[in-house]
């Protein structure tokens, strides 16, 4: 038929079956056809299949095989795989390459060590001029498993005169070896419709035929007692039948041991899903196991948060721009330029990736600096320190303007860390459940598989998602406890002075630091004494320059601004010697004189004209060392730690709490809601009816070699 899908023919002993039936495989499941009685159909049907999946892969040659099932009286049980025939060029229209598809998909089929090999080569082709022995003996080198047979040998006998010619042909001498001895077979030429009779008939007649020509139509005969046993197909079957016996022995014990192996297997596994199926109806054994599950994804996030790198971190870690992206944030508001703390670039998660985060808001709020203020803000807050009397005016104004500057900045990049760090948190649960899949694999655990139960699956992963969630509206209300703390009026961090405060260098942008840390990126900042924050190292410098410059008490006229700004400088300096209280008198007691001087005339101190002295100036400078101060006491004394210990501690402690209160305290009724769904039950029942179907035919095969097994 010339085929382009390998046949493979299952031949199966069936006592009762007179006739031969056969029936197809179907294409896309294990399920057989109706029985076919007629040749000619059978043909049809493989000739038709051939060429639709052809059309369908647009391809030449397939490797999927048609599977035919013959039940028959008179053939043993036995596969053959009917391969397509070696082509040396494609045929028109065809790809160039489909001989070295053909050959390739032969070889494969042929590999197993366990099949016998039928090598089929019409008698006109000479043994000297065989192209395709050299690809078998690749597949089998001292064709062992190989029987080599010489078909149409009838019309290869007149060229036969003398007998050594006839015995060299025979032999192969030098070609195949010694211990390789091919068979000659022929066909009857009448390919008529006949009976099953008739045809074994005709073959007996044509051996016959082709014995009694090489007895009596050659000269001197030919050496029947080496080659009568390699003529005729009635020899070639007795053959092929001893051989296949002979396999059947030698490998009756084991595969005995292995059917009896699996069979054992399927039943234990059959019992099991009798087992889980009957307990869908059992609310404590769901609760139970539901209980294991919630109980084992609270670990595993655990676990993640104190620092895993199981599962990859190259497949689900993520960086700092695809955390960005996907958590839908963005970029940090009120920043325009790119921030970027260490690690940025690699592929982080759990415990490492909210450290990340942390260093990233620290780099953002140390980019913020005290945003310029409008002269008429300006006028209209110290103006109206002025009618309050006191002295004080241009020290709280300044104060002022760097809480507001404070809370109107530093309040959004609060929420958007919280976000931030959720996103990163919520993140665990999938990595959770893959962390507890492949633990359960690498550990050979078989526990109670919930994996069908899509419905306590999203419960679960809403109850977390939810539990995240509050976690961050609680966070958001702690830092921004922290920032109305350190901005209201009565707070002292804008009258201390900062020497204190030794905040971490996050956002170096010097090309050598940055190469630095470039080769070092794993390596956590150091806590360098000397390093100071971005926009606060002038600022200190400045502070420590003139708080040695000598001020005296009194202002002089001549220099009312000047004189007076000292004075506040200095008092801003570093003053260990000072207590907070009598900082504070020190500032009311000399600034009475200097303020009121400067308060004398608002229209001179509020013109268009900018001295380095003026009030308004004074005012910007003194804001944004004041904003310094609270940005630097708010992210390094408060919220560094509120997020921690409000979003890592409650993972760790409170997390299986939280979701056992959401999942399992609740009653029965509303509990099984999370388990009725129909595609649980329906893949439990589909996986049972297969586990049957395959422990039928599997004991069917056990029962059958038991059988063999006694008649060998």
């Amino acid at each position: 038929m010339g085929t382009r899908r390998p046949l493979i023919l299952q031949m199966v002993h069936d006592a009762s079956a007179l006739e031969p039936r056969c029936r197809f495989q179907e294409e896309d499941s294990e399920e057989y056809g109706s029985p076919v009685v007629l040749a000619s159909a059978i043909a049809d049907i493989i000739k038709s299949r051939t060429e639709a999946l052809l059309k369908k892969t647009k391809t030449a040659v397939s490797p999927k095989p048609i599977v035919m099932r013959a039940e028959y009286a008179h053939c043993p049980n036995l596969t053959i795989i009917d391969t397509p025939g070696f082509v040396l060029k494609a045929k028109k229209g065809e790809p160039e390459n489909t001989p070295d598809e053909i050959l390739s998909m032969v070889k494969s089929l042929a590999s197993p060590p366990h099949r016998i090999l039928l090598f089929l080569q019409q008698s006109s082709v000479e043994w000297c001029s065989s192209l395709w022995l050299d690809s078998i003996r690749e597949i089998d080198p001292a064709f062992r498993r190989t029987v080599i047979v010489v078909s149409k040998f009838d019309n290869r006998l007149k060229e036969f005169s003398d007998r050594w010619e006839v015995d060299r042909y025979l032999s192969a001498s030098g070609y195949l070896g010694d211990n390789t001895h091919p068979f000659f077979v022929a066909l009857p030429k009448d390919k008529g419709n006949v009976s099953n009779d008739e045809f074994r008939r005709q073959i007996s007649q044509v051996d016959s035929e082709v014995l009694h020509h090489l007895r009596e139509g050659v000269k001197g005969g030919f050496n029947e007692e080496k080659f009568k046993s390699s003529i005729g197909f009635g020899r070639l079957r007795d053959y092929l039948e001893s051989e296949l016996q002979k396999k059947y022995k030698e490998a009756t014990p084991a595969t005995l041991a292995l059917l009896e192996q699996r069979c054992n297997e399927l039943t234990s596994e059959l019992a099991r899903m009798d087992s889980k199926i009957q307990a869908n109806s059992d609310v404590s054994h769901l609760r139970k196991f539901a209980m294991l599950q919630a109980a084992s994804i609270s670990n595993h996030v655990g676990a993640l948060i104190d620092g895993a790198a199981d599962p990859s971190p190259e497949l689900w870690g993520k960086t700092t721009v695809e955390e960005r992206s996907r958590s839908g944030i963005g970029v940090w508001p009120g920043i325009t330029a790119d921030v970027n703390p260490p690690n940025a670039t690699l592929r982080l998660y759990g415990g490492a990736a909210f450290e990340r985060v942390l260093h990233e808001f620290r780099c953002a709020a140390y980019s913020i600096e005290c945003p310029s203020v409008s002269r008429e803000k300006v006028a209209n807050i110290l103006l109206a320190h002025t009618g309050r009397g006191g002295g004080r005016g241009i020290t709280e104004a300044a104060a002022e303007i760097a809480r507001a500057a404070a809370k109107s900045w530093l309040a959004p990049l609060l929420d958007t860390a919280c976000d931030r760090l959720a996103f990163v948190l919520g993140s665990l649960f999938d990595l959770a459940l893959e962390r507890n899949r492949s633990h359960d694999s690498e550990c050979g655990i078989k526990g109670e598989d919930m994996d069908g139960y899509v419905g306590f699956h999203a419960a679960l992963r809403c109850a977390y998602n939810r539990f995240i969630g509050d976690l961050a509206k609680k966070c958001k209300q702690l830092v921004r406890h922290h920032l109305d703390s350190v901005t209201c009026p009565y707070s002292q961090v804008c009258y201390f002075n900062d020497s204190y405060s030794k905040v971490l260098e996050l956002s170096d942008t010097s090309s050598a630091s940055h190469d630095a840390r470039r080769d070092q990126e794993n390596i956590p900042p150091e806590k360098n004494a000397q390093e100071t924050t971005p926009g606060k190292a002038a600022e200190t410098r400045d502070v420590l320059r003139e708080s040695h410059i000598t001020i005296p008490e009194t202002p002089s006229p001549d220099q009312p601004g000047d004189a007076a700004y000292g004075v506040v400088k200095k008092e801003l300096g570093i003053c260990n010697d000072m207590g907070p209280r009598k900082r504070a008198s020190r500032i009311v007691g000399n600034s009475k004189n200097s303020d009121n001087a400067r308060l004398q005339n608002g229209v001179i101190l509020f013109g268009s004209g900018e001295r380095s002295g003026s009030p308004y100036s004074d005012i910007c400078v003194s804001a944004a060392q004041h904003f310094a101060r609270i940005r630097g006491v708010l992210v390094e004394r408060g919220v560094t730690s509120t997020l921690n210990s409000g979003f890592l501690t409650p993972c760790r402690d409170r997390l299986l709490v939280a979701l056992g209160l959401d999942l399992f305290a609740v009653k029965d009724e509303k509990f099984m809601d999370m388990f009725v769904a129909p595609g649980a039950i329906d893949v439990l029942e589909s996986e049972r009816e297969s586990l049957a179907k395959r422990q039928k035919i599997l004991q069917s095969c056990l029962n059958e070699f038991k059988n063999v097994a006694r008649a060998l």
